[in-house]
């Protein structure tokens, strides 16, 4: 049964490898099957070709098509269609370009082309990126909606100018149209589309069959026509389209106001305050309970006093989205929410716990398998931060909550920096407050993106104060403003702190926290071994010693031979 006021479409794709030994074409489409969703959201559909010659076309079409489609449906609702698809493939495209550059000895290069489209309400919205095609069929007459991004060299050939993963600054077309009744959208590789004449493509896309049977037609007869590469597309036929636009309740939503000021028995949306789990001047965090089901989670409200302030607002926003992308037994798990909001505010899991800091110091110098389970749950779940490109960057106890059973959640997404999606990296504020100056690395403070390394600090700070009960750099690093007041800081041995802690565990944890970004460990993973295994280095003399071993014997013997040198002097000028 058609229902006139809601989004329906014939969606059909089909990708074969041709004459190549792989495919690396790779195409998807999504119609939720959840009504609300899908007139809120849309419908997707996608066409990305892996470029051969860059070793790694497979993985990188893959991986275009499947998170382009997953984070899309994760966005915040309040994100337009263009926002959200230009974000999310700024986001695809540096985590691609990052692969090619860690495997540049094995000159694999993660490159692919984009063709996507988003069907919401009555518009289409598309973005296109390389030589892969959108074309809309319309009573008959078939137009091409995306310009190749192609460069003709001698004896007709040509190279491709724009891909996913050919640069760290990514231009991506965007455009979209209004749809009617009948409209067809395809999407295709150009092993279709370079062996297909138009009027062809207008024949087979304009007879009565189905859209899977049209789809493998044009297939087989790129073949036929001597296709050899890759063929690959995805057909949308418009069954319904809703009567009334979305485009007024999509500017409500990206407005929604503020909730009212809510306090235990008060219903917001379906859900009922039980309790206030959470204030600060910045957000409020609710325990609340959803009437129809039952289930309790907690509500995450901004504060009335930035109600003005667009750039909180845009960030509260993506706290959310940043949330969904996430997916760990140590993050928290932000709830998709199928009914309408009245308001600007998100739900995530209830976790009966309490924050770490307030855990440490009920349970001062915890066992060492109990303080080392603690840090690795954290470490995984940054794992999982850093595999979607993201950097916490605010770790800290408070930030942490953890239960009876030691099980830990990362609750907190409000400095998260997101490569690819963050115009600019944002320095987190210093107001001398413990947690943000107390634990972040100072060099974020001071304005320097460190990335991993940035978390892996916190991460070792949070290791420390769990083993010694204080601080690496003591309290002071609080009133820290500056780089020469960083700079007058020294690290406090741990065994100062705690007896028992052995001359290889101090040493790690001194270098997790190093200032010095060459000394501070590259990855999370070698921070945990040592922690957990006796590095041998540490068991010798200081590593930075024995580093320098061979600068001190060539001072050592320079002094010695100007010492001689003075005396033989003196004795000259005695003697004559």
């Amino acid at each position: 049964m058609n229902n006139n006021n809601l989004l329906n479409i014939e969606l059909a794709s089909h990708s074969i490898r041709g004459l190549k030994k792989i495919n690396e074409d790779s195409v998807g489409s999504l119609s939720p099957t959840n009504e609300t969703l899908r007139n809120e959201k849309g419908v997707v559909l996608v066409v990305a070709d892996g470029v051969s010659s860059a070793e790694a076309g497979k993985a990188a079409s893959e991986m275009a098509v499947n998170r382009f489609i997953e984070d899309y449906y994760a966005a915040p609702d309040t994100w337009s269609v263009k926002h959200a698809g230009q974000k999310i493939l700024s986001s695809i495209n540096i985590a691609l370009f990052k692969r090619s550059h860690e495997f540049a000895s094995d000159e694999k290069g993660y490159l692919t082309t984009f063709t996507g489209a988003v069907i919401k309400s009555q518009t289409c919205h598309y973005f296109h990126v390389g030589d892969s095609r959108a074309y809309l069929l319309r009573a008959g007459e078939l137009s091409q909606l995306t310009r190749d991004h192609t460069a003709n060299i001698a004896n007709g050939r040509s190279f491709l100018t724009r891909a996913l993963g050919m640069d760290n600054c990514l231009q991506i077309d965007y455009s979209k149209l209004n749809l009617k009744l009948d409209d067809q959208l395809i999407l295709t590789s150009d092993g279709i589309h370079d062996f297909i004449e138009q009027d062809k493509l207008v024949e087979i896309l304009s007879s009565e069959s189905s859209n899977q049977h049209k789809i493998e037609q044009l297939i087989n007869l790129a073949q036929i026509n001597g296709s050899d590469d890759n063929i690959s597309g995805v057909i949308a036929r418009i069954i319904t389209l809703p009567n009334e636009s979305l485009n007024d309740y999509n500017n409500k939503l990206t407005s929604l106001p503020f909730p009212p000021t809510l306090y235990t028995g008060v219903v917001l949306d379906g859900y009922k305050v039980l309790d206030e789990l959470f204030a600060s001047s910045r957000s409020q965090i609710y325990l609340v309970e959803d009437i129809e089901t039952g289930k309790v989670m907690a509500m995450k409200t901004p504060s009335i006093n930035f109600a003005e302030d667009a750039g909180y607002i845009d960030r509260f926003i993506q706290e959310e989205w940043i949330g969904k992308r996430i997916h760990s037994d140590y993050v928290v798990n932000v709830i998709r929410q199928e009914r309408k909001r009245s308001c600007l505010y998100y739900l995530m899991e209830y976790i009966n716990g309490k924050p770490l800091d307030q855990w440490m110091l009920e349970n001062r110098f915890p066992k060492p398998k109990q303080a080392i389970t603690i840090i690795e749950q954290i470490a995984k779940g940054l794992a999982q931060f850093h595999k979607m490109d993201t950097i916490h960057q605010d770790l800290k106890p408070a930030n942490i909550i953890i239960d009876d059973d030691l099980n830990i959640k990362i609750v907190d997404f409000g400095s998260v920096f997101v490569a690819g999606i963050a115009e600019v990296f944002i320095p987190l504020e210093h107001d001398g407050v413990l947690g943000t100056a107390t634990y972040s690395d100072p060099k974020y403070l001071l304005g320097k993106n460190t990335g991993i390394q940035g978390d892996l600090y916190s991460l070792a700070t949070i290791t420390y104060e769990l083993f010694c009960g204080g601080l690496p750099y003591g309290n002071k690093i609080e009133e820290c403003q500056t780089a020469f007041q960083y700079d007058k800081l020294r690290y406090i041995p741990a065994n100062t702190k705690n007896p028992i802690i052995p001359i290889w565990f101090d040493r790690t944890l001194q270098r997790g926290v190093s200032f010095d970004l060459e000394q501070r460990y590259l990855h999370i993973d070698d921070f945990i071994n040592d922690l957990k295994t006796p590095n041998a280095d540490y068991l010798l003399d200081d590593p930075i010693i024995k580093k320098d071993k061979n600068k001190i014997l060539f001072w050592q013997l320079l002094s010695g031979f100007w010492i001689l040198m003075f005396f033989l002097v003196i004795a000259v000028f005695k003697y004559n």
